[in-house]
């Protein structure tokens, strides 16, 4: 069996720690792996895994060089003739399918986000197989483009259970970073991924002049509350994350807020919060993977209720769900945030980790994939052709 994926780079991101994980996972079932991307930071550990690493510019929107890059997509395609392929974004699924013609590989996308509706973004819904991380995005799709039920796939995305154990933590690094971060005596909320527009740290800032505001009014002896935002901004948004340290300055929370930037060992992280909070209002997230992971490390969540979120997170059970708002300024959500942040770090919750492991398991989300990669290989064999839908 030979597989192929396609992703646009290989730096940080769930979809390129998912290629990374299925990668070790095809490799131990004995099947030979090439991933195909315009490189990055986990090449090497896709190597070391065993798999093959083609480097290949299949991130660039730029028109001109589409049918250039194509061919060379083409090249790798007849050289490794793959039984399945796996495209996991738009420009390589363009690419590919330019590449394709005539060739009739059998492919599936993982539609890993909720893009805008538009021809280009129908790509997503252009192979054999679709396959989404949750039922969300199966239903947006399909209300979308009239994607057929019997094409898509859910399959939720996995919580690496052994890196995510609050039995197996580097407790040297966690008692350095709240020395770090200042945030020993504190209520700790944090953040998790990539600095982006999306992903409402915005709110988040403002929530923590709100929750600032009213312990000092309480005038209780309390711990205070201290937001933490773990990940870094890709070189196209560090005007953005300077945006947001400019923000805490000037709402005076400057010193209640702390960007630690990317961080590797993120379960050791996760174990510092008291609650890990996704302030994302503008786009939904297809699923959210530090939502589950924070849930796998026995942390509450509070999230909008709305997108992948609604997969993971359950209201009063494991977390809070916060009502997505239409129009409302972010003082006014970041409101809702804070009550609903306050509420959960007052709650007592049972044992989180046991009810996402059971429903986020790797084990689970490796078997589904590799029966995917069987159902359409057989297909293959069986004289089926890839339509280039």
């Amino acid at each position: 069996m030979k597989t192929l994926q396609i992703v646009p780079a290989l730096d940080q991101g769930g979809v390129e720690r998912g290629v990374v994980e299925m990668n070790r996972v095809i490799s131990s079932e004995g099947w030979r792996n090439t991933v195909v991307s315009s490189g990055g930071r986990l090449v090497a550990q896709i190597e070391r895994d065993g798999g093959r690493h083609v480097a290949l510019d299949v991130k660039g929107k730029n028109p001109l060089t589409c049918l250039s890059r194509a061919a060379a997509l083409r090249r790798v395609l007849e050289g490794e003739r793959p039984d399945v392929v796996c495209v996991h974004s738009r420009v390589p699924a363009w690419l590919f399918r330019i590449a394709n013609r005539g060739l009739g590989l059998k492919w599936i996308t993982f539609a890993h986000g909720v893009n805008s509706i538009s021809p280009y973004s129908r790509v997503m819904t252009a192979g054999d197989l679709v396959v989404t991380p949750s039922r969300f995005l199966a239903d947006y799709l399909k209300a979308a483009y009239g994607t057929p039920e019997e094409r898509i796939r859910v399959i939720p995305r996995a919580i690496d259970a052994a890196r995510f154990d609050p039995s197996r933590l580097d407790m040297e690094f966690v008692g350095r970073m709240k020395r770090e971060w200042g945030v020993e005596n504190s209520r700790v909320v944090m953040g998790l991924g990539r600095i982006t527009q999306l992903k409402g740290y915005d709110i988040l800032i403002h929530a923590a002049r709100y929750l600032k505001a009213t312990h000092e009014a309480a005038r209780v002896k309390t711990p205070a509350y201290k937001f933490v935002i773990v990940g870094e901004a890709e070189e196209g948004r560090r005007k953005y994350a300077a945006e947001l340290v400019a923000l805490a300055e000037r709402l005076g929370v400057k010193d209640d807020v702390v960007f630690a930037g990317a961080q590797s060992k993120v379960a050791e992280c996760l174990s510092i919060a008291d609650v890990v909070v996704s302030a994302n209002y503008r786009k939904p997230e297809s699923f959210g993977r530090s939502m589950a992971e924070a849930l796998a490390m026995n942390r509450p969540v509070v999230a909008t209720a709305f997108g992948g979120a609604l997969d993971i997170v359950k209201d009063g059970v494991n977390g809070a769900l916060v009502a997505k708002m239409q129009g409302e300024p972010p003082e006014e959500r970041a409101v809702a945030f804070a009550n609903a942040i306050r509420c959960v770090v007052h709650s007592k919750f049972g044992d989180l980790r046991s009810d996402a492991l059971e429903r986020f398991s790797f084990g689970r989300m490796a078997k589904a994939s590799l029966d995917v990669y069987r159902e359409l290989a057989a297909k293959g064999a069986a004289g089926g052709k890839g339509d280039g839908r």
